[in-house]
């Protein structure tokens, strides 16, 4: 547990020095969206600001989650592609395009007061991919 501790410290770290090295915006000429399996994918879509992430997963156990596990923050169903974070407003889309591609996720979830702001928690729906996830330094496209 200690160990992994001082990983997500480290990686806290890594990412507030490289947010510098980021772009802070990037712009594309359409906005396609693509509905494939449940799951809402984009095509050129326009990007407001790209910034660097620490991503995790949870899934709807009652360890990970309050008294309600399978409603969110905003009070929807947990589903594919939702996403809590503890800063952007509820509605938000995000991308992650190295780990997911053109999957667009929604912030419809918070996490825990003391995690990060620029912590991303993935839903998912099985209890052990969402602990094989692990953690991932990454940088995510915040989408207008």
């Amino acid at each position: 547990m200690a160990f992994f501790v001082f990983e997500l410290f480290l990686a806290y770290f890594h990412l507030a020095s490289q947010e510098k090295a980021l772009p802070q915006s990037f712009s594309s000429s359409s906005n396609i969206f693509l509905w494939q399996g449940g799951v809402l994918f984009s095509q050129g879509i326009k990007t407001k600001k790209i910034i660097p992430v620490l991503l995790t997963a949870y899934s709807s156990d009652y360890e990970q989650t309050d008294e309600t596990p399978f409603i969110t923050a905003a009070n929807t169903f947990v589903r594919d592609g939702i996403v809590a974070n503890n800063i952007l407003p509820f509605g938000t889309k995000i991308k992650f395009p190295e780990i997911f591609g053109d999957k667009i996720f929604v912030v419809e979830d918070r996490m825990h007061y003391r995690k990060n702001n620029n912590q991303f928690d993935i839903w998912m729906e099985d209890p052990q991919e969402a602990l094989n996830f692990g953690f991932k330094m990454t940088y995510g496209e915040i989408l207008e």
